[in-house]
């Protein structure tokens, strides 16, 4: 939870670098869901991805509590390392970034072209936040996590921009860490929409599905080939209380799925999507008959898909 206080100086300072991002009702999605389809546009954002909001808070938190910071160190498989670089650029101060071997090279060059210095290191991102974690004690760097109340508080001003414009019966939020999620929850809280929230992750990478279905954290072993911004094997504890208590459900949308959402958005918006930015629409496709004639939420969450990737999921 979250005081008005806390909500308005997070807005300050995303807003003191980012404008609000767009929110459409597209007629051809509206079409093929038979529902009132909303998308809320994050892949606008100057890195192309919502996160870049979590890292202006967290650093904006951060250099009031750390005098003489020597740099920050994160793990991603790519926006979570573009907000930090892109924040701690504004401060000046040092980011390393650690990805996982065979990671979006576009993603990577766009890091590297924000000041980041890359390592690569391990198979997936579990392992490279463990290296992270150990870099940052080796190196005495502050360890920017995934997720982080600080991170939240910046996410959860593009769901109050989204509620505030939309009450949607149902909203569908992709979860790679959780702090999409959580923020939409806290920002549900805030502007007192009653829509349901529906977790989607990707159906190989199922630790957070099958957390919420046991009520207790679970790992996962993770083989998605397109949903990277989904990657996730072992949950964050605290995301997930948030998450046993305030969604509807979580579903999970198959690689295969998430392509046709990714084409979908392309020739029904002509707005280009990542993995994890089609999730949403993903879902909301699997489960349409459950909401014609409704009004539904999605979200277009990252738009950071590298071109040869993104040309093979056009060509089907």
């Amino acid at each position: 939870m979250f005081t008005p206080t806390e909500i308005q100086a997070a807005q300050d300072c995303v807003y003191a670098s980012l404008r609000p991002t767009p929110q459409f009702e597209w007629p051809l999605l509206s079409e093929a869901l038979g529902a009132k389809v909303w998308v809320k546009h994050e892949n606008h954002q100057p890195v192309g991805a919502f996160k870049v909001r979590g890292g202006l808070t967290y650093f904006d938190a951060l250099m009031k509590r750390e005098v003489n910071l020597p740099g920050v160190i994160a793990a991603t498989r790519g926006n979570h390392g573009q907000s930090i670089a892109f924040a701690a650029g504004k401060v000046k101060v040092p980011a390393t970034i650690v990805v996982p071997h065979g990671n979006s090279r576009e993603k990577n060059a766009a890091m590297r072209a924000l000041g980041a210095d890359l390592i690569e290191h391990g198979s997936e991102f579990q392992e490279a936040k463990e290296h992270a974690t150990e870099l940052a004690k080796q190196r005495g760097l502050h360890f920017v996590p995934s997720y982080h109340r600080d991170l939240l508080l910046g996410v959860m001003t593009y769901w109050i921009e989204f509620f505030e414009a939309v009450q949607p019966d149902v909203t569908y939020v992709p979860i790679g860490m959780g702090s999409g999620f959580c923020a939409a929850a806290a920002a549900r809280v805030h502007t007192g929409v009653k829509t349901k929230l529906i977790g989607v992750v990707s159906a190989h990478a199922t630790a957070y599905m099958d957390s919420f279905k046991a009520r207790k954290l679970l790992e996962a072993p993770v083989s998605t080939q397109i949903a990277d911004g989904m990657a996730c094997r072992v949950p964050d504890q605290a995301a997930l209380d948030v998450i046993v208590r305030e969604a509807h459900d979580v579903i999970a949308v198959t690689d295969d799925e998430v392509k046709a959402a990714m084409r979908l958005l392309f020739t029904a918006t002509h707005n280009v999507a990542e993995g994890a930015g089609a999730a949403s629409l993903a879902a909301a496709t699997q489960q349409k008959d459950q909401w014609r004639g409704k009004t539904v939420g999605t979200t277009l969450c990252g738009g950071n898909v590298d071109a040869a990737v993104f040309a093979k999921v056009l060509a089907g």
